[in-house]
């Protein structure tokens, strides 16, 4: 195990600075000023401009070899923001040279290659942080008390809802966008597996079952309105190896899109997580609705407190080995099937496909457990998916 003592602020070496980057080049920002990270080096295919880097950043090392970077730098942590498929191989890169990671969500394309990715890192002897900032939310153990203490009686399963809309354009973005392969490489962007993977992963905590183990089956209804290989419409519901239920329903064609949510079930009441706000509504019979807005850790942070005084990291990957168990169930089903015609409409002003009635649909699959086929959607599946039994 590494047992290098660290004193900030730690140097840091971000891969993949555009796009998504943009937020941790702020973040990393944020960071800096309070002394607890050093922006040493920025690895992009093409060298961000002055204009690109935020202020109080200085004019860190640039480079397109990461290897070359981390070594030339001095780097103790990575922050890795680059394509779904690149993600295990630039892991381990740094993992080899000791570096410590924050690995962007999801942290890869299969389960074979998160595998290969986290045990590569464990045998190295660094951390792996993986970046679902929604583990970060106090809300989380809160709720875990609420439960533990009765507050909804019996937990009988865990709903999650994200109605969410992107552009036709959002498909253009990167050539591996709404690809669930590239040149015989699996990329699995997705609805579920990509924009809205902290609803699946925050079901699965919530429902305490984030581990690979915690997996016994997996059904999906995987469909798309928009001319692309994955799927912007679907659903998927995860049944626990202790027999709980996990329905998620998402889609990127919303009519109105809103916050995403998941929503614990009890026997009598109901907890809503409303994740991206760390905000939470508790109904319970004979009480009044109380709503509760929580704080947040910062997993960057969280990343560097582990380092210099052995905090407990709250992301790592063996508590987002179940949400990779949905990434593979998602990988091997049939190809999302394309909505008819009929199904959808475009919405010229904003460039963008909306599914008829979905935002009706994804409320309903969370609050019902159930699936879109089970919910009578007229372009829903004619068949009940088979299950998807986790190895």
């Amino acid at each position: 195990m590494n047992t290098t003592t660290y004193e900030n602020p730690l140097p840091l070496v971000l891969a993949g600075a555009r796009g998504h980057g943009r937020w941790h080049l702020e973040n990393i920002r944020r960071l800096a000023d309070k002394g607890i990270v050093r922006l040493a080096g920025i690895c992009e295919l093409t060298p961000l401009g002055a204009d690109e880097i935020p202020d109080g950043l200085g004019t860190p090392e640039q480079s397109a070899d990461f290897g070359a970077l981390l070594d030339s730098t001095g780097a103790a942590i990575a922050v890795i923001c680059t394509p779904i498929p690149t993600h295990t191989d630039l892991a381990l890169t740094a993992a080899e040279r000791g570096v410590h990671i924050l690995l962007e969500k999801p942290p890869a394309p299969s389960y074979a290659e998160f595998r290969r990715m986290a045990d590569g890192v464990a045998a190295a002897g660094v951390v792996c942080q993986i970046g679902f900032q929604s583990l970060g939310s106090h809300a989380l153990p809160a709720i875990h008390k609420m439960v533990a203490d009765g507050l909804i009686g019996e937990v009988v399963g865990v709903g999650g809802a994200g109605a969410w809309a992107r552009a036709e354009a959002y498909y253009q973005r990167a050539p591996w966008a709404g690809k669930r392969r590239m040149n015989g490489v699996d990329v699995i962007d997705g609805a579920l597996t990509n924009p809205l993977a902290h609803a699946v992963a925050t079901g699965l905590a919530l429902a305490g079952a984030p581990r690979a183990e915690d997996v016994a089956t997996i059904e999906t209804e995987l469909l798309r309105a928009n001319d692309i290989e994955s799927d912007d419409t679907s659903c998927v519901r995860i049944t626990t190896a202790d027999g709980g239920r996990v329905t998620v329903a998402a889609t990127l064609c919303a009519e109105d899109p809103d916050d995403p949510y998941n929503v614990v079930h009890g026997t009598s009441g109901r907890i809503t997580f409303w994740y991206k706000q760390d905000r939470v509504l508790v109904q319970r019979a004979g009480h009044g609705p109380e709503e509760i807005e929580y704080g947040r850790t910062d997993l960057l942070e969280n990343l560097v407190d582990h380092l210099v005084d052995g905090t407990d990291l709250l992301a790592p990957p063996e508590v987002t080995g179940a949400f990779m168990k949905v990434v593979e169930a998602i990988r091997v089903a049939p190809d999302p099937v394309a909505l008819p015609a009929d199904a959808w409409h475009r919405l010229p002003d904003e460039d963008r496909r909306v599914v008829d009635g979905i935002d009706g649909l994804v409320a309903a699959a969370a609050d019902d457990l159930a699936l879109y086929s089970e919910l009578g959607a007229p372009w829903a599946l004619p068949e009940p998916p088979a299950k998807e039994v986790s190895t």
